[in-house]
């Protein structure tokens, strides 16, 4: 009889064999969702629930590198998230700061990814931001994939901070609010995003049976794809991936016709 495990693993090279690689995303965002529930469901602790979320973390940007998408952006922490219970927010900063940090190394057969944070640095714990900061600038230059990992984000929020910073630019040049008014475009609020000069995500992709966005790239998502998957984040397995990229190369994109 045939192992389960050798079973995923053939029908996991016949989904890969079967994608075209001119229909990938360029940029996947990712919900990573219910490491919460997955740790109930195990009876393990929300600390490694989370842990469990990070290991698949740095599985998840080896199977991007597998087959070629270049940009992937993770939802791991919300600025609601941030009012968190305090004993159960320092175990997941803790965790996220662990996670950048690896993601940084170097990993034998992969090349070294680019590691962007995202989201309002100001309302991060100074040492988690600055945490984060030196990984970016560390890696600011590798070739790999590039990994922005959303901390302390909100969609409306990055929005906001679009629109202050096109202000404050004005401002400084001595034009008015009505002459800002007069000539905005989408362009402009796009420059000044946190993910400003990469491409929007083609694929959103949410685990844990949710389906809905939670404020995750609000903006830059307005002609994603959508893939809502039941497995929870510890869970999601490369298979699930594939299946997700398979779905997604079968769709007519319309943006927005």
């Amino acid at each position: 009889m045939r192992r389960p495990d050798a079973f995923y693993r053939l029908y996991e090279r016949r989904l890969a064999s079967r994608l075209d690689p001119q229909r990938l995303p360029r940029h996947v965002g990712v919900l990573v969702d219910g490491n919460r529930r997955w740790a109930r469901a195990f009876g393990a602790t929300t600390q490694e629930g989370h842990q469990a979320g990070a290991e698949r973390i740095l599985d998840f940007i080896g199977w991007c590198e597998d087959v070629g998408v270049p940009v992937v952006t993770l939802y791991m922490l919300s600025t609601e998230n941030l009012s968190r219970p305090a004993e159960e927010l320092a175990p997941l900063l803790e965790i996220i700061m662990t996670t950048a940090e690896r993601l940084a190394q170097p990993h034998e057969g992969r090349a070294p990814v680019r590691v962007q944070p995202v989201g309002a640095v100001d309302l991060l714990p100074e040492r988690m931001a600055r945490c984060l900061a030196e990984v970016a600038e560390r890696t600011a230059d590798n070739e790999g994939v590039h990994v922005n990992v959303a901390v302390g984000y909100g969609g409306r929020l990055e929005i906001v901070d679009a629109v202050r910073e096109l202000l404050r630019e004005a401002d400084d040049a001595g034009r008015t609010a009505g002459q800002v008014a007069a000539e905005l475009t989408v362009d402009q609020i796009s420059a000044r995003l946190y993910t400003r000069g990469q491409p929007d995500p083609d694929l959103v992709i949410r685990t844990s049976g949710e389906q809905r966005l939670s404020g995750f790239l609000t903006w830059q998502s307005a002609y994603s794809e959508f893939y809502f998957c039941e497995a929870m984040w510890p869970d999601f397995r490369r298979t699930d991936f594939l299946r997700a990229l398979r779905d997604y190369g079968q769709r007519q994109r319309r943006f927005g016709a």
